[in-house]
């Protein structure tokens, strides 16, 4: 594995407990029959019923056992040994069926010979990965002839601003250079106050351009790109929780992007 994921690697493999135990994740509930899921993805997905996923990075595996709720055939794939250790174990004790695969996404169609009707993926999961048109003919390569592919992503645009701050101020560059990120912390998106030994991960933006160009270049149909000024995480301080569940800009402060999605399919021949 490149040195970069493999530094990432170590990375979610921390992560994966301290998340299983948070508020953010909130097992618990979800054990006792609440799904994971928001309603943008079940809106713009659609019913999943009997359908085949395949859901790509897809942690310990709370987002895939929701749709399997929903009564989808699911197949979870990761990077993360704790992550697909901890999603198989989750499966189990609520006895969802759903099957889980450890693998870095280049490397997974070496791993798993099946077509499937959905190729799903969503929230803080481009950034990690170097290369999106190889991962766009990833998604291709698995989605079956009039199959969707589905994203619900961060819109890369959020960061380009300083979370710290009481104002919008921009620090980084929207446009890649074809480095990567180098970041030293301690916390997560679902416990701000953990603290790490693997602190260091790498990360790469990847603009919505870049990202709707390589589904195309891969062979795919796109059906739509929606952008949204709400976000499922509290980007900036200043941001205020709505009753949509969803975190908005506070009233007479610009709105910016902070969500998009896509949704395309694979034309039949």
């Amino acid at each position: 594995m490149d040195e970069h994921l493999e530094t990432n690697r170590r990375h979610w493999d921390e992560l994966v407990p301290i998340h299983f135990k948070s508020v953010y994740y909130d097992v618990a509930a979800f054990k006792a029959g609440k799904s994971n899921l928001h309603a943008l993805e079940i809106e713009e997905l659609g019913n999943v019923a009997g359908k085949s996923m395949l859901h790509l990075q897809c942690h310990f595996g709370i987002d895939s056992l929701s749709w399997a709720r929903l009564g989808a055939s699911v197949t979870g794939a990761d990077f993360s040994h704790e992550a697909i250790s901890t999603a198989q174990r989750l499966a189990a004790k609520t006895g969802i069926e759903a099957r889980f695969i450890e693998s870095e996404l280049y490397s997974l169609p070496e791993k798993l010979d099946q077509r499937f009707d959905i190729v799903f993926t969503s929230y803080g999961v481009l950034s990690w990965l170097p290369d999106i048109h190889s991962w766009a003919n990833v998604v291709a390569h698995f989605l079956r002839p009039g199959g969707t592919f589905y994203i619900a992503e961060l819109h890369p645009i959020g960061g380009l601003f300083d979370t710290s701050a009481d104002e919008l101020r921009v620090n980084e560059s929207y446009f890649p250079d074809g480095e990567p990120l180098r970041f030293d912390d301690d916390g997560s998106y679902a416990d701000l106050e953990a603290k790490l030994t693997n602190r260091t991960t790498y990360s790469w933006p990847h603009p919505v351009s870049e990202v709707a160009t390589a589904l195309i270049d891969a062979g795919l149909r796109i059906e739509f790109i929606h952008e949204f000024p709400y976000s499922i995480e509290r980007w900036f301080p200043f941001m205020e929780l709505g009753g949509d569940g969803y975190f908005h800009m506070p009233a007479g402060m610009p709105s910016i992007p902070l969500l998009y999605s896509i949704r395309a399919n694979k034309p039949v021949p």
